[in-house]
């Protein structure tokens, strides 16, 4: 197999996180509203966090 392989530093990182039943149910039913895995959602949702937070400090 050609598999290519990635360098370390832009290999994704693992990261156990522990959630409520009920945030995590939340997440499910937000996720599949936006056709993504919660994985999937929860970077996007962490990305956008880090987005805004970068923004306020330029103004």
């Amino acid at each position: 197999m050609n598999e290519k392989k990635v360098p370390e530093k832009e290999q994704k990182k693992q990261v156990p996180l522990r959630l409520s039943p009920t945030l995590y149910a939340e997440l499910a039913r937000w996720a599949e509203d936006d056709f993504r895995s919660i994985n999937g959602q929860i970077e996007y949702l962490l990305t956008e966090c880090v987005k805004h937070r970068k923004r306020g400090k330029d103004e």
